[in-house]
């Protein structure tokens, strides 16, 4: 079968964070910006989608595709590393340390956003022709998904600050469930089905993605967004990688290494009752 029970994919997650530790700067770099560049095609491609069909939920049940491709691609995503990484300092794997989990998260941080932004500049050129005129609907697009999601936050003040970072929360949750969900099939179909889910509901429910963002929001500035990049860092990319952290750590790694990982002792079973005695007969 190709299925993986939870306590053998619960062992690789702490693997899979043990071995990102240590991997060359060279190798966590190049797969990071391969990550970020992938996700962000699949970004512009499902909003490309939803605009020429009127739909969200056809782009967002054609999303995934790209977080597939660079999961079977062995890339890495900001969002997974929070994830996997600090249960090998949890399981105190041998080498791991804070600098050692720090190292990572940054130069995967980096990786992706330089992949994301290539992306964007490639998208710039071609729904405006070279930058020699107005950009296409599909530009007119992206410039307003930047605007409502950083002033639109902005406009509620501190309600608008919380509702942002809850969505972040939310969506690693699901996106750091379809990084373990590629770990519970040995079969390239099993992967692509478990991992398709969690990131269609993320995608279609409009939570905060930090890489996904360093597209939008760097071609939405390309485009002419009425907004500035103060905006989108205060209110946006800075609140969501926090709470990008705090779901994938949280309702993933934590609960899985909680409950499958360090099991505990099941309880030990009741003595039966004693059999009531019977009752003379009168």
């Amino acid at each position: 079968m190709s299925y993986v029970t939870p306590q053998d994919f619960a062992k690789k997650m702490i693997d899979a964070g043990e071995a990102k530790v240590f991997m060359s700067t060279k190798d966590t770099l190049i797969r990071a910006y391969m990550a970020g560049a992938i996700l962000a095609l699949a970004a512009a491609f499902a909003v490309t989608v939803t605009v020429n069909t009127g739909d969200p939920l056809i782009g967002a049940l054609l999303f995934p595709v790209g977080f597939c491709l660079l999961y079977l691609l062995g890339f890495d995503l900001l969002t997974g590393v929070f994830t996997l990484v600090p249960l090998a300092l949890l399981d105190k794997r041998k080498g791991v340390t804070m600098n050692g989990l720090w190292r990572n998260w940054g130069l995967v941080f980096a990786g992706n956003f330089a992949g994301a932004f290539t992306v964007a500049i490639f998208m710039a050129i071609i729904v405006t022709f070279g930058f020699t005129s107005e950009p296409n609907e599909v530009g007119q697009r992206i410039g307003h998904i930047g605007e409502g999601r950083t002033l639109g936050y902005a406009a509620h003040g501190a309600g608008g600050m919380l509702t942002l970072f809850v969505r972040a929360v939310m969506c690693n949750w699901m996106v750091s469930t379809g990084v373990v969900a590629a770990m519970m099939s040995t079969s390239v179909s099993g992967k692509i089905m478990a991992m398709w889910m969690p990131i269609l509901i993320f995608f279609y429910m409009g939570f905060e993605h930090s890489i996904v963002n360093m597209f939008l929001f760097p071609s939405g500035l390309l485009l002419g967004g009425n907004f500035t990049i103060m905006d989108y860092l205060i209110w946006n990319e800075i609140p969501t990688v926090i709470g990008n952290l705090v779901g994938g750590l949280t309702f993933v790694g934590a609960m899985i290494y909680a409950t499958h990982y360090k099991t505990s002792p099941a309880r030990p079973v009741a003595d039966e009752p004693a059999a009531p005695m019977p009752v003379p007969a009168e």
